[in-house]
């Protein structure tokens, strides 16, 4: 794929790939084993990838990090879409804070929260 042709579309591409593993055997798909072993475990690798992703930046290898974040990316969307999370929903909340600052971001909330 051309770099021009690289976008945010990759990521609904890829959830629709993992919706349809859903229920898979999971001797034949990694995702369809993910699933199998339920939710925790899904939050388990997204954990261990995050953090596999922070090391190769405190490394400076940015072609590690690159990997590590496709990997989180993977499993983030694993997870969303073992509870039922559509991406458009993300999509939207990323949308909606477009253009406020992130200190008053995290105020609203906290505000919203009671705190």
């Amino acid at each position: 794929m051309s770099a021009d042709k690289l976008d945010g579309t990759v990521l609904d591409c890829l959830f629709q790939t993992i919706e349809s593993r859903k229920g898979g055997d999971p001797t034949q798909s990694h995702t369809a084993k993910l699933f199998s072993k339920g939710t925790a475990k899904i939050a388990q690798k997204v954990g261990e990838e995050a953090v596999e992703a922070l090391i190769e930046a405190m490394r400076g290898d940015n072609a590690a990090l690159v990997a590590e974040s496709s990997d989180l990316l993977y499993h983030l969307l694993v997870l969303w879409s073992d509870r039922g999370v559509d991406p458009a929903d993300v999509w939207a909340a990323l949308k909606a804070r477009e253009g406020i600052s992130g200190i008053a971001e995290k105020a609203a909330r906290r505000e919203a929260k009671g705190k």
